[in-house]
């Protein structure tokens, strides 16, 4: 991964030489054939870039792209993530259908529902759930809702679920010193309180971040206190 700033592509390319160099130095085959790139880039309308080529090969170019079970793509708005989550979700349902056709008590419906449909709906919920959109957002609840009519009891929400998540991530990384980000957000602690004062944005995608996401949560709902 490299960051491309004024058109300046020099730093990219080095780190894809370097890569290359450590496959060969490792005895490791790079398949270029299946590697991938994915740009993303959200200027309008977006500048032409020269492909990558690695041993003679050009590398193609994607759209979207599955990282450990996650869709990721070059706007990095999670229509596809969602797309391929409810799809999932809906065939989860069926299941969940088939079980309470059979007369299953409730308790034994809300645990297959736990691990079967919401760990599917929710995967991975602390890297997106900040900031999908609302019509994608309303997409995963209808199915969570659908859920709850078969489940016969009211769920907990995209929303709620990702707020408690993302808060209890947020938690760890402040009790763990040597985590990488646990450094910056101990800068961000109010001198006259606990609160975590969130740094000014310019961009709403910036300010749905992970980080400042989750400072929000916490001096919100915690009102500053652990």
């Amino acid at each position: 991964m490299g960051c491309i700033r004024s058109g300046q592509e020099e730093e990219y390319r080095n780190l894809i030489k370097d890569f290359v160099k450590w496959c060969d130095l490792n005895h490791l085959q790079l398949n270029t054939s299946k590697t991938k790139e994915l740009v993303v880039d959200f200027r309008r309308p977006r500048p032409l870039m020269d492909p990558v080529i690695i041993r003679g090969d050009c590398v193609q170019r994607v759209q979207t792209y599955k990282y450990l079970g996650v869709q990721l793509d070059d706007k990095l708005d999670w229509t596809a993530n969602t797309d391929a989550l409810c799809k999932k979700g809906q065939s989860r349902l069926y299941f969940l259908r088939r079980l309470a056709s059979f007369n299953i008590c409730n308790k034994m419906l809300q645990m297959f529902y736990q691990m079967v449909v919401a760990s599917t709906l929710f995967y991975a919920v602390v890297c997106w759930g900040g900031s999908i959109k609302k019509r994608d957002a309303s997409r995963l609840d209808k199915l969570v809702r659908k859920a709850g009519s078969i489940v016969g009891t009211e769920l907990d929400s995209l929303t709620s679920v990702a707020e408690r998540r993302a808060l209890s991530r947020l938690l760890s990384i402040m009790e763990n010193p040597l985590h990488p980000l646990n450094r910056i957000i101990s800068r961000q602690r109010s001198s006259f309180s606990d609160r975590l004062l969130s740094p000014s944005c310019s961009t709403d995608r910036l300010r749905r971040s992970f980080l400042r996401h989750t400072m929000r949560l916490f001096s919100s709902t915690r009102g500053g206190k652990r």
